[in-house]
């Protein structure tokens, strides 16, 4: 009987808890299909001014990444407000006291342990905001060359020549240096030759000066340099120097592609021979034996 009454009473105090759940849950009915109303509409809201940051109010700021982080950063922010509302709907005030306290130790933590993360993450801020690198910029760096294609909070995509993709931690990148030739339209390039010892020095540097400013155009402030520079086992070398239009290495190796080929064609019509080293095989007091198979 003991066991019997005491089962009983077991599962009387379980009914109640239970009715007494059921009920809080009926009162609470109105405030929790409040909350989740204010969460969906605070997601609506955030998803909207998002869109509306990044086709009206972001148009001025040329950088993509930044206007890319800057909404992100607005609807993360929207959508959080609404979820701390609903909490506040719901009468969970003490739970977010304790949401805000854990998360402060938890961030605290995982600053600790994420060290290298946050730094390519503040890495990709300070990228997202220089002037001097954008997308769809050509960059060269110590071990990798191609276009911008990405600023991530973490890393950089650059797309290189091959149509291979290379991706660059944002901390790595900021550390190192690297050329931007998407930021001047015109670059001066570099074109060496030589020539050999009976040639006229003059005339050489005659027709190099007038074929290339003929086939690239100089600017009012630019000119076709010519230098002669040094004394070589078998030619005078020399290199000139011209301004071309140029935001990639494309059309650097072109402009080289066509200047070598004009600089060949017009030596050949003037009869001056570009030389190539010559080597000499002295076998001295040994003798070059040819056996002949007489079959």
């Amino acid at each position: 009987m003991d066991n019997k009454f005491s089962l009983e009473r077991a599962v009387l105090k379980l009914w109640d808890k239970l009715y007494n759940w059921l009920d809080m849950l009926i009162l609470k009915l109105p405030n929790i299909l409040m909350a989740i109303g204010i969460f969906i509409i605070f997601y609506f809201i955030a998803k909207g001014t998002r869109k509306l940051f990044r086709k009206v109010l972001l148009k001025r700021v040329s950088q993509i990444s930044i206007r890319d982080i800057i909404a992100k950063v607005i609807f993360v922010t929207i959508l959080m407000t609404g979820f701390f509302i609903a909490l506040m709907v719901l009468e969970l005030d003490k739970v977010l006291t304790s949401i805000l306290a854990g998360a402060g130790v938890i961030g605290l933590a995982i600053g600790l342990a994420l060290q290298g993360t946050l730094s390519n993450t503040f890495g990709g801020l300070v990228l997202s905001f220089m002037d001097n690198i954008r997308i769809n910029d050509y960059i060269e760096t110590d071990e990798t060359a191609g276009f911008v294609t990405e600023i991530s909070l973490r890393n950089m995509v650059i797309r290189k020549p091959d149509n291979n993709y290379v991706i660059i931690p944002n901390s790595k990148f900021i550390d190192g240096s690297f050329t931007n030739y998407s930021l001047t339209p015109r670059t001066k390039i570099s074109v060496s030759c030589g020539v050999g010892y009976e040639s006229s020095l003059q005339k050489v540097e005659e027709i190099v000066v007038k074929i290339i400013s003929e086939n690239f155009e100089q600017k009012d402030d630019e000119a076709v340099e010519f230098y002669f520079t040094e004394f070589g086992d078998s030619s005078i070398n020399f290199f000139t120097r011209f301004s071309v239009d140029m935001i990639n290495s494309k059309q650097e190796l072109f402009a080289k592609h066509k200047a070598i080929k004009l600089i060949k064609e017009h030596f050949d019509k003037q009869n001056i021979n570009i030389p190539f080293p010559i080597r000499t095989l002295d076998f001295g007091k040994n003798n070059l034996q040819v056996l002949v198979d007489k079959d």
